[in-house]
């Protein structure tokens, strides 16, 4: 952003410190009316034709800006991916352990990351990791939503599932 002496242009449309269009002058006058009030000349829209210059405090122009951003992350929620791993032998109990703290997770606000891995032997019988996975989608059908369907990468299967949104 250009300021004051930076700013180039012959002619520049000039906006006041109030809002009040003061119309298109040269940049030397602009400058002079802007540190007649003790102000800066900032340019707001170089791509416009001709650009447009605003009087303003820009010192507190960029505090209030960063107060915004700080703000703004504060109020925002970070979704962390959370994973969980199973084998495609996996027993009653500890599947339901499994699915217990997905569900955990889904109502923490966070997405997961299902992995049925394959060791061995078993990686030649892959459709009881899909039928795993479609076992764990039912499950937690109540509070996820299966973002990318269940696919095989190298000796194990994955699936993403998101958090149902609250209404």
């Amino acid at each position: 952003m250009h300021i004051n002496e930076s700013i180039r242009d012959k002619e520049i449309r000039v906006v006041g410190a109030d809002g009040s269009q003061l119309g298109i002058m040269s940049s030397r006058e602009a400058l002079a009316i802007a540190e007649e009030s003790s102000l800066d000349l900032v340019k707001i829209a170089p791509q416009a034709k001709p650009p447009v210059c605003r009087i303003m405090d820009y010192g507190k122009f960029c505090f209030e800006q960063s107060k915004r951003e700080k703000e703004a992350r504060k109020n925002q929620k970070v979704m962390d991916v959370k994973e969980i791993k199973m084998s495609s032998t996996i027993d009653t109990h500890d599947f339901d352990t499994k699915v217990n703290h997905a569900i955990k997770f889904l109502q923490n606000g966070d997405r997961l990351k299902v992995e049925v891995r394959f060791r061995k032997r078993t990686v030649a019988h892959p459709e009881f990791g899909r039928q795993l996975l479609e076992k764990f989608k039912e499950a937690v059908a109540e509070f996820g939503v299966v973002d990318k369907q269940p696919k095989m990468e190298g000796r194990s299967f994955l699936m993403f599932v998101s958090p149902k949104t609250a209404k």
